[in-house]
């Protein structure tokens, strides 16, 4: 599905993390929570360089961003968050190397951050490193304050996938669809898996939910379509395949159905 988690998407918490609890000032009292006070000036200077990178990274700006992360760094070179966004940065340039490690600088500094696990599981998992992701995404889940473990439970069952573990790829997503039931990416997994089980019926109620979200990409409309021929609703079908022809007239899967390929 064309809906496939992206690095980028990670960023936002990044930035919700930072400004919630701020950069973790070194002279906080025993027993309390940091906040905005208990910055330095330095830190404050990396935390807006920091907001700016994001914002930057999401307008696909990288060496903008880039640039910003280096001045956050300068003013806090500890900031451990400003590490793992560099990661991310350095990861979509396709500087794997440097991506790796600001990577693990980010957990040498923050080792239980469910958000830095997540990113380097996954930078892991694009980097044929499936198996040895699995422990970070596991890392991540663990944390009672992580706040988007459906992100990581989309990652973990991605990468299971790909090691061709089917069945643990299934409760991944399981678990992700019961911490975000209308996650597109969750529901067309699931859909794709059952309907490779042959359990057709469980694989509609899956497309659907996509569908209902008003994601009607190729990928998406194929797989619905060849659940409803197994179904043996021959309207339903038809009525999909206009839609593919209307939406998508040039694609593969478009000329998949018109030679019959269905079971490719």
């Amino acid at each position: 599905m064309r809906l496939a988690v992206r690095p980028r998407l990670l960023a936002a918490t990044l930035l919700a993390a930072l400004l919630a609890a701020g950069c973790g000032a070194p002279g906080e009292r025993a027993g309390d929570l940091p906040t905005a006070s208990d910055q330095t000036d330095s830190q404050r200077r990396a935390q807006l360089r920091l907001q700016l990178a994001i914002s930057y990274y999401e307008q696909r700006q990288m060496a903008t961003a880039l640039d910003e992360i280096k001045q956050a760094l300068t003013a806090y070179p500890n900031f451990a968050e400003a590490h793992s966004m560099r990661g991310l940065i350095y990861m979509d340039m396709g500087e794997n190397r440097l991506a790796e490690e600001s990577f693990q600088q980010a957990l040498r500094l923050s080792p239980a951050s469910p958000d830095f696990n997540n990113n380097y599981g996954w930078f892991l998992c694009q980097n044929g490193r499936e198996r040895e992701s699995l422990s970070y995404f596991e890392t991540a889940l663990k944390s009672r304050a992580y706040q988007s473990p459906a992100k990581a439970l989309n990652n973990a069952g991605t990468c299971s996938l790909r090691l061709k573990e089917t069945k643990a790829a299934e409760q991944y997503f399981t678990r992700a669809f019961q911490a975000d039931p209308g996650n597109p990416t969750t529901n067309f997994n699931l859909a794709k898996i059952h309907y490779n089980q042959g359990d057709y019926e469980r694989a509609k109620f899956y497309v659907g939910r996509v569908m209902k979200a008003e994601v009607m990409s190729a990928d998406v409309l194929w797989l619905a379509i060849r659940i409803e021929r197994k179904r043996g609703d021959r309207t339903a079908e038809q009525s999909l395949v206009t839609q593919l022809r209307r939406r998508h007239g040039s694609s593969a899967e478009f000329a998949a159905y018109q030679r019959g390929a269905f079971d490719e």
